[in-house]
């Protein structure tokens, strides 16, 4: 088990109270207004909703990139910004070109170095060697968590994409964080490497009680892990078990317009009737927070 990287103050893992953010001044644009949720310690919650919904923009808060224009955001019992030194952050998939040399240790390494966040990793008091061997150990420890010690020291561009987001989450535990935000993880990843990679966060929250908040398009393959979801639409959240939020009647509520949700005889989740792009639809400009594209699933996702 990975020992926590220090205290953090008391309170809930998230807390947003009517919090509402606007971007752009000419016009202003308000993403999300009048949002409200609490997220316990060690809780696995998945964050879902289309594109331009505001996902990519809920985390910048979290983390205290972005301000609110109205409501409070606490993270770990501090105002947001303040606990970032206890908090793994994997933003959406990058991608790799196959001929690139740096391997996959050298990924995770990367996770030690403060720079993102301006915020110096606590190591034990030592000369040059102690920190050495301490990095060593603090990589090797994450890169085994993750099940990804076989091919750690292999070419990062010569990894599957399996492996390659294993390598990443990796990169976001070695801080032994006490919360994970995971923007998209299962994108781009093939269904048996989708349900892998979710039991694996799974695993993480329950063995390690790390909350993680997970934003996904696709809630199936997270349905068996889940304690619960957060659902953005038309500027407004609704959050709950997935058996509560993601109904005919919750939906219709949220969007403002007749959803339905049906569930397959192999029991995955299948919204119909959601005003969102067509399935597969590349959508760069939806989101002004989002980093890169991402792919809308209309038949078979809950958002």
């Amino acid at each position: 088990m990975l020992a926590k990287g220090g205290p953090a103050g008391d309170g809930p893992a998230i807390e947003l109270g009517q919090a509402s953010v606007v971007l752009g001044a000419r016009p202003p644009r308000v993403v999300w207004s009048d949002v409200s949720m609490a997220m316990a310690r060690g809780e696995f919650v998945a964050l879902l909703g289309a594109n331009g919904s505001g996902k990519s923009t809920l985390l910048k808060v979290v983390l205290g990139a972005l301000p609110l224009a109205a409501g409070t955001a606490h993270v770990l019992g501090r105002p947001a910004g303040e606990a970032n030194r206890v908090i793994g952050y994997l933003p959406q998939r990058r991608s790799f070109d196959a001929g690139l040399r740096l391997r996959g240790v050298d990924i995770v390494r990367l996770g030690l170095d403060g720079d993102r966040w301006g915020v110096p990793l606590e190591l034990p008091w030592g000369g040059p060697r102690s920190r050495r061997q301490a990095t060593r150990r603090r990589v090797a420890e994450a890169i085994e968590r993750v099940g990804a010690s076989s091919y750690a020291h292999r070419p990062i561009g010569q990894c599957s994409g399996g492996e390659q987001q294993r390598l990443l989450i990796a990169q976001a535990l070695v801080r032994r964080p006490q919360l994970l935000l995971l923007d998209e993880p299962l994108d781009s990843l093939d269904l048996p490497n989708q349900a892998s990679v979710a039991a694996l966060v799974h695993e993480i929250c329950r063995e390690e009680q790390v909350a993680v908040l997970l934003v996904a398009h696709d809630v199936n393959p997270l349905l068996p892990y889940l304690d619960r979801v957060v659902y953005l639409a038309a500027g407004r959240a609704v959050e709950g078990p997935v058996e509560e939020v993601i109904t005919s009647a919750s939906l219709s509520r949220l969007h403002g317009v007749p959803v339905e949700v049906l569930r397959a005889s192999d029991g995955r989740l299948v919204v119909v009737g959601q005003p969102e792009p067509p399935a597969f639809h590349h959508d760069r400009h939806a989101d002004p927070a989002s980093d890169r594209a991402t792919h809308a699933h209309t038949h078979v996702h809950a958002g």
